[in-house]
């Protein structure tokens, strides 16, 4: 083999190896589990800890006076979990809606870093029968 060919070949390699490193770090530190709360709660001790994303509907929504703080039940069918967050909330987050948490579930529920609300469907099928 020839010395530029070594070079070229080594070159591949570096680069090659340094790509994929960069791209596992990358997705190493987005990575959460996409849940929704009743495949949670089936088994809540399996996912103490673990970086996820909560999907259900928000129950007994309580805002503390004069603060950015938030206490509601998320829920799925029959389960629920007690979720908490501070921060600004979307404007479609209220009593009912249906929304993605991210964040990490504890023994004494889920700690919202982030609140997604989805929004409502707009579509209205028309009832003339047309």
């Amino acid at each position: 083999m020839s010395t530029r060919a070594i070079r070229v070949l080594l070159s591949v390699v570096v680069i090659g190896g340094a790509l994929t490193a960069l791209l596992a770090m990358t997705l190493r530190g987005n990575a959460a589990y996409y849940k929704h709360v009743d495949e949670v709660m089936g088994n809540p001790a399996e996912w103490y800890g673990k970086p996820m994303k909560l999907h259900g509907f928000v129950a007994d929504l309580e805002k503390r006076p004069d603060s950015l703080e938030y206490q509601f039940q998320v829920k799925q069918n029959e389960f629920a979990v007690r979720a908490v967050y501070t921060g600004v909330v979307p404007d479609t987050f209220k009593e009912g809606s249906e929304v993605v948490l991210t964040g990490r579930l504890s023994p004494d529920g889920f700690h919202a870093n982030e609140v997604m609300a989805k929004c409502p469907s707009k579509y209205d099928p028309d009832k003339t029968g047309r």
